[in-house]
Order: C-alpha cells, then structure tokens, then sequence
C-alpha cells in the first residue's frame, strides 16, 4: 500500500497517533527545524507553531502539500496566496474554540455591566461593599453583532437568554440583520458592539475614531476577533475621554501587549490577553477527533471541512 506522508506537530501525538489509518505514514516535529526537514515530503501537514513566521516558512517548504489543516481559526499569518496558487486545500480551526470564546463574550458583558472589577478589588482590600459598583441589567439591552460564523452564532444564542436584542451584521439578509453598508449608520441605538469578524483586508481598522464617536457614551465594545479590526489608539482616546463607556478586549496590537500600553492603566479597559480561545481542556481533543474524521473523507476523495476560502481569507 502506498501511503501518503503527513507531517504532525507533536503537541498532538498523544491523540492521533494510534488512531490513524494504515494509509498514513505520520511524521512528527518537536521544533521548527524538525518541521522544516520534515515539510518537503509532506502531501498532508499541521504546522501548527506559536510564532506564525516559523509556521509560515514550515509550510513554505511542503511544496508537495495538498492538504494543510490548522487548530487555529485565523489564517492571517499563513502564505495564502502560495497556497492559493499550489491548489493546496487548506481546512481550519472554526468553531473548535467556539463554545468557550461566546462564554467569554457573556462573561465580559456581565463584568462590565456589574462592575465586577471593583468588586475582586474589594475582596482584595478586605472591604465589605454595601452597594453594587455596577447596576446595568443585560435584560433588554441591545447589542449589534460584527461577524457571523461559528462564534457569532452561539454568541447570538447565549445573549437571547438573557433576552438581550441581538441585531446581526451579514451579507445575507434576514431577521433583525444589518447589511455591511448599514451598520455603521445604526451604531448609536447599541448598548454592546461585539467583533467576532475574521481578520481580512475588509476588517482591518473597521473600528475607528469615527465608529467610537458614533457609539453611545454608556456602550460597551467587545473584541474577541484580532486587534488589527480595531485602531487600538482612537480606541485608547476614546476610552481616556470616556465617549465610550468600557472596551473588553480578548486581543490587542500587539500581543503580547507591552508592559507599557496605555490600555493596562484604563480603568475602563479590560484585556483579557487572548484567553478566551484557551479557557476551556477540550481544544486539542475536538481538533484531533475533527481531523480523524477529515482523513477518512480525504481518503473517500470526500470534501475535508471547514475549508478556508484562500480568496476571501477565512
């Protein structure tokens, strides 16, 4: 049987290795020199690194790839357009953080609307409040959604349980939805604006000084897509002069943020430092029984999913 090369980060041996099908020849890397020997032999490849370069440069070098699968569901940082051009078929990591990254929106609405930061820092003092620092209700608030896929939806869900008004920004028209040309001019009526957008050239610094000024001074932006959507320094102005309320930002620009930012001293920001993805014990096991699953539909000559659109990069 001929058996088709696929080159592993070793984070993920535990779970796949004696669950692999005969027709795989597994090749694990520990460092990215070993992923840089590996990738020439590699038809299938997870690259997976922390630096996004070392991993770009691994997948680079497979010039036999036709398949690279990710746990990450950014793809900014990958050659896509190389990709694009080998016909490589590229499938991500979309909806594996999914559950805990919505949990983390609710949390941060429910910090913020019940000033939880002022209470930690009372148990710290050893202070008894005899009132709450936060007196909003998520009850009948309105949050205008950014970004519809895996995350947006079960955002979506969370937050009609706590019978806040949901309007969604997409493409696709449909019930209580914004179209890409309309939200900008309905940013006023929001309590919550939420970015869960994929990081693309369209999304890049979609949040400005204009978008901050055309929200209410009580509301509340929320970013658990990538710090590239938002000018992190009109944000920065916009937090300092108070014409928004809070920001509760997962990512920043850069990351990690150095010690110095401004954000760390506002005491209406709240960066919770990319956590959310990582707050949960199951990422690595739903990648790995997702990947198992692609395989035997690689080997069928089956579609392989999610699969990332290398033109629109998500």
């Amino acid at each position: 049987m001929t058996k088709t090369v696929t080159v592993l980060s070793g984070l993920i041996r535990p779970l796949v290795e004696n669950r692999l099908p005969e027709w795989v020849e597994p090749r694990f890397f520990q460092s990215k020199d070993e992923a840089m020997a590996l990738a020439p032999e590699a038809e299938i490849g997870w690259f997976d690194m922390y630096d996004k370069k070392d991993m770009a440069a691994a997948i680079g070098a497979a010039t036999r790839l036709k398949w690279l699968n990710s746990i990450y569901a950014g793809v900014d940082g990958m050659p896509l357009d190389l990709l694009r051009e080998r016909g490589t078929v590229v499938t991500n990591g979309a909806g594996i953080n999914a559950i805990t990254i919505a949990e983390y929106v609710v949390m941060g609405m429910l910090t913020v609307a019940k000033g939880y930061r002022e209470v930690v820092r009372a148990q710290e003092r050893h202070e008894w409040l005899t009132d709450s620092p936060g007196k909003v209700e998520l009850y009948g608030s309105k949050a205008l959604l950014l970004g519809y896929g895996a995350i947006g939806k079960l955002v979506e869900e969370r937050l009609k349980a706590f019978a806040v008004d949901v309007t969604v920004v997409r493409r696709s028209p449909g019930p209580n939805t914004l179209s890409p040309d309309q939200w900008c001019a309905r940013l006023g009526e929001f309590d919550w604006v939420i970015l869960a957008v994929p990081a693309t050239a369209e999304t890049d610094g979609m949040i400005g000084t204009d978008e901050l000024a055309a929200m209410k001074p009580s509301a509340t932006l929320i970013n658990i897509a990538r710090g590239t959507v938002v000018d992190q320094a009109a944000l920065v102005e916009a937090l300092k002069a108070k014409r928004i309320a809070a920001a509760f930002l997962d990512v920043t620009t850069p990351e990690p943020l150095p010690a110095g930012d401004p954000l760390w001293g506002l005491d209406n920001a709240h960066v919770t430092m990319h956590l959310s993805g990582r707050a949960q014990d199951k990422m690595f096991m739903r990648s790995a029984a997702r990947f198992l699953e692609n395989l035997d539909r690689w080997h069928r000559g089956e579609a392989v999913e999610p699969r990332v659109d290398l033109a629109l990069g998500y």
